[in-house]
């Protein structure tokens, strides 16, 4: 039987880390946290990393990746990491990896992402080839994991074009319906280990200025010539309706049962579907996340539904750790390291 003391828990200082290093203390890892010089200060106040490791930038990863690897370290990958990388570098990364690296190309090519999704009997909404075809309001969304940044609505061919003129250079966009209705992110998580899906939380963002601008009247957005952004700031909290669960459920296994056909390993650990649910409950899938999202982290002590499942706080950064130790624990390591 294997020793968690034997490996370390490492992540980079952003988007989800202070979850990430907590759940790993929680199960009993030392942690490390790569941190961009400047921003150390959470990760000391907080207490969750054994040690901190600044960089000058997320190109310098590489330099320091033999250190990690003399200390055992298991690199957990989150948005940040993914993004700034980039899907192509993370294939380099020759240090442990909880997850497939194969499965993120998927989620930063709206392309393979759709195909994904619709194989997996996601509804989704109308995808347009051509800003010429717009007939009705769409979201245009650029490559990546960013945030929401750079996101905007057109209602036209002429409101595309003067909208995409604040983004000279990104020629890499889908044109996706816009659907009216409430944002729903589910957060799964998928073990190797037991063959097991469990819904570990649900949230929606806080966008600015998209939450902000319905407190300016309409004539008042008019006349200061706003535009409606979607860059994430936060996340909020949400207990789902309980008659919509089963279909979560079903969805989530449908992912995971066709990214087996992918990549690798297919998808495991947490990942999130991220819906639009309308007046008469059609559940619209519009992206997936393939690893975990900020959207876990107002759930650092758990969730209704990790409470439902387990007696103990058990947030989404922790039960992937716990996943990691009874890896090590049974032996079994390889089956969750990409």
């Amino acid at each position: 039987m294997g020793d968690i003391k034997d490996y370390k828990i490492a992540t980079l200082g952003s988007h989800s880390a202070l979850q990430i290093l907590k759940g790993a203390k929680d199960e009993g890892f030392e942690t490390i946290c790569i941190c961009m010089k400047g921003r150390r200060q959470p990760y000391d106040s907080y207490k969750v990393a054994d040690e901190i490791i600044e960089i000058e930038g997320i190109e310098d990863f590489f330099e320091i990746e033999e250190q990690l690897k003399e200390q055992n370290a298991i690199i957990i990958p989150h948005g940040s990491f993914v993004s700034y990388i980039g899907p192509e570098k993370m294939k380099e990364v020759t240090m442990m990896h909880y997850g497939t690296k194969g499965i993120l190309e998927y989620e930063s090519d709206r392309v393979k992402e759709r195909e994904w999704l619709l194989d997996s009997g996601c509804k989704m909404p109308r995808m347009f080839d051509k800003p010429e075809d717009i007939d009705r309001p769409v979201i245009v969304k650029f490559h990546g994991a960013q945030g929401g940044k750079g996101y905007f609505v057109a209602n036209s061919t002429e409101d595309f074009y003067e909208g995409i003129k604040d983004y000279p250079g990104d020629e890499k966009y889908v044109l996706q319906e816009y659907i009216v209705g409430v944002p729903m992110y589910t957060h799964y998580f998928y073990s190797p280990l037991t063959k097991e899906l469990e819904i570990m939380s649900f949230d929606k963002r806080y966008e600015s200025n998209a939450d902000s601008i319905g407190r300016v009247c309409a004539q008042d957005q008019l006349d200061a010539n706003l535009r409606t952004s979607y860059t994430i700031t936060g996340n909020i909290p949400i207990v789902l309706r309980e008659s919509i669960l089963p279909e979560v459920f079903e969805l989530g296994e449908n992912v995971v049962r066709e990214s087996k056909k992918l990549a690798g390993k297919g998808l495991y650990g947490p990942f999130c579907l991220e819906a639009i649910i309308d007046p008469n409950l059609n559940l619209y899938v519009f992206e997936i996340s393939a690893r975990i999202v900020a959207g876990t982290n107002p759930f650092v002590h758990g969730s209704p539904y990790t409470w439902l499942r387990y007696d103990e706080p058990m947030s989404t950064g922790r039960r992937l750790c716990r996943d990691i130790k009874q890896a090590i624990e049974q032996d079994r390591l390889d089956e969750v390291l990409g």
